[in-house]
């Protein structure tokens, strides 16, 4: 980050300035000192460019090009910086600056918003190549074996009576106490199976009794229609669960989530998205899965829109250095996949 930035800067110092003092062959001065000795742009050119030259250049390349092929993204990528900044600033007051900078290695705030903006323009190509690469098999794999139907769920919640100043064996007594509370849930609902009494209306009493979610122990413990789309992480355990379960059953091992214990009862299910409804929506899902689980995904997408666009580095030196940087690249992000 900090090649990029101070190129950058110099790059703005070079760009915005006015007219430069010129040298007498011509080229433009940058710096000028007492004596009439002056440094040329060709000069800095020559010495940042072998350090910090080809990072502000593919900078610079990827900004023309995406500003183009995403035209209509531009307004949302730098509100969405803007954004970011204005809320660093409301956290940090006058500390954003220095934040920044031990940070993020930005000199500016402007420079690290630059740099937000650009990123997110490139994450919006990342994802749109990536999506160019899902097949229909990757989508019908999808839609059969991770797309599930909304099911409706009551639940009987028992949060263990912890703190956070007890010792260690105290909370696990707490624990304990929780979960036996959840088998004995459990085991009224057995009994009311066994003499065939109503399990919803058992498990609905059951819910008034025991249940510490005040949202929905008045409700039967409705959590109304669930899918993993609708719950966080926090609940999968909740949700593996629920699928297990048919139409009229509830589980009978003891739930854990962040909030506490839980047993639940499934009651309906609703039919299936078909696939034509929801096929866009698989097509992103399969793309952010390549890119996390692909990190070449990143570099041959963003090299993919450079050809697009016919982008040649003239300069023979920036040339090697960005070949090199592109081997560099795909080799880390091979080993690094390979890793994962």
């Amino acid at each position: 980050m900090k090649k990029i930035m101070i190129l950058g800067l110099c790059c703005l110092v070079l760009c915005s300035c006015g007219e430069l003092p010129k040298l007498k062959d011509g080229t433009e001065a940058v710096v000028t000192f007492e004596n009439g000795d002056k440094i040329s742009v060709d000069s800095l050119y020559a010495e940042i460019k072998d350090t910090y030259g080809l990072n502000t250049l593919v900078n610079l390349i990827d900004k023309h090009i995406l500003e183009k092929e995403f035209k209509d993204e531009v307004k949302s990528a730098k509100e969405t910086a803007d954004s970011t900044i204005k809320a660093l600033k409301e956290s940090n007051g006058d500390n954003l600056l220095s934040m920044i900078q031990q940070y993020t290695g930005f000199a500016t705030i402007e420079a690290y918003q630059d740099y937000l903006y650009l990123n997110n323009l490139q994450q919006k190509a990342i994802l749109e190549y990536a999506k160019s690469t899902v097949s229909d098999d990757e989508i019908n794999d999808y839609y059969e074996n991770k797309v599930y139907p909304d099911i409706l769920v009551h639940h009987i919640l028992i949060t263990p009576d912890v703190k956070d100043d007890m010792e260690d064996d105290e909370k696990t007594k707490k624990e304990d106490e929780a979960k036996d509370k959840i088998k004995e849930v459990i085991a009224k609902l057995d009994e009311a199976k066994k003499n065939k009494e109503d399990i919803e209306k058992t498990f609905s009493s059951l819910a008034k009794t025991y249940s510490q979610d005040d949202a929905t122990k008045d409700k039967d413990g409705n959590l109304d229609y669930v899918n993993y789309d609708i719950l966080d992480d926090n609940y999968k355990n909740l949700l593996d669960a629920a699928y297990k379960l048919k139409d009229g059953e509830y589980s009978t091992d003891v739930i854990e989530t962040e909030l506490g214990y839980h047993v639940i009862l499934r009651l309906k299910t609703k039919e299936k998205d078909k696939l034509k409804d929801i096929k866009d929506d698989i097509i992103e899902k399969v793309a952010q899965e390549k890119i996390t689980n692909d990190a070449t995904i990143s570099i041959n997408a963003l090299q993919h829109y450079r050809k697009k666009y016919g982008m040649d580095i003239t300069d023979k030196e920036l040339k090697k250095q960005y070949s090199n940087y592109i081997q560099n690249a795909k080799l880390q992000a091979q080993q690094q996949t390979t890793n994962n």
